[in-house]
């Protein structure tokens, strides 16, 4: 018997977005191929409050975001849940936002939310990846390196913007994973370890092949969501 696990799609649902577009496909893919049945709500980010009730969070692609604080609020309610969390593209970039301010206490912003702010976490990439595939380098033993199966793979990127660098010490001492990295040492993936599955990429998973075989790390949050599912549909009343 297939456990349907219910997941919060975060994002401004757009036509003109591809990951948004390929969500359907994806979806259909995951029940076809590997019998994962999720029962997928889109939620604005201007909509986002309770996400308790969810078995996984998927923070998609598409900012700037409507509400930038929607967008936090999805990742921290996550974190703290311990609710499976997928985050890609702006949802990666939000995601450190939220940990610097609500687990680091820094006062900083995001150049695309905020130009006007004097402090930035997220800055203009010094070259675009807007429509570029680039290689990714993964940590050996790191949850992305066993989701993908392999040290080294190649992404599909749309975006412009990335970690401050000046940052990367303060997060990892703080206590986030920086498991992928472009060839020049560049952050790619994070991951939040003791957390059941939370992992975030600057590239876009969604956009992997034509949409009707889904990325490992799609895959392996819509397993680690249905074991969410299962466990609670086993809990006693």
């Amino acid at each position: 018997m297939t456990t349907t696990a219910r997941i919060a799609l975060v994002g401004d649902r757009s036509p003109n977005v591809q990951a948004h577009a390929r969500i359907p496909s994806i979806l259909g893919a995951l029940h076809e191929r590997d019998g994962l049945t999720l029962d997928a709500y889109w939620i604005p980010t201007t909509e986002v409050e309770n996400l308790e009730g969810f078995d996984g969070i998927w923070m998609l692609p598409g900012s700037p975001y409507r509400s930038e604080a929607g967008a936090v609020n999805a990742a921290r309610t996550a974190r703290e849940s311990k609710t499976p969390f997928l985050g890609t593209c702006g949802g990666f970039q939000h995601t450190l936002l939220e940990f610097a301010r609500n687990v680091l206490h820094l006062p900083v912003a995001h150049a695309e939310n905020d130009p006007g702010a004097e402090d930035f976490l997220l800055l203009p990439l010094a070259c675009s990846l807007a429509g570029h595939e680039e290689g990714v380098r993964l940590a050996p033993g790191s949850l992305a390196e066993k989701t993908i199966g392999a040290e080294r793979t190649v992404e599909k990127y749309a975006c412009s913007f990335g970690l401050n660098p000046d940052y990367l010490s303060v997060l990892e001492e703080g206590g986030l994973s920086f498991t992928g990295r472009d060839d020049a040492g560049a952050v790619r993936v994070l991951e939040l370890p003791g957390h059941p599955f939370f992992l975030a990429t600057l590239f876009q998973p969604e956009l992997a092949g034509d949409g009707t075989r889904p990325h490992p790390i799609i895959t392996a949050f819509a397993s680690a969501s249905a074991a969410l599912a299962a466990s609670r549909s086993l809990a006693p009343l």
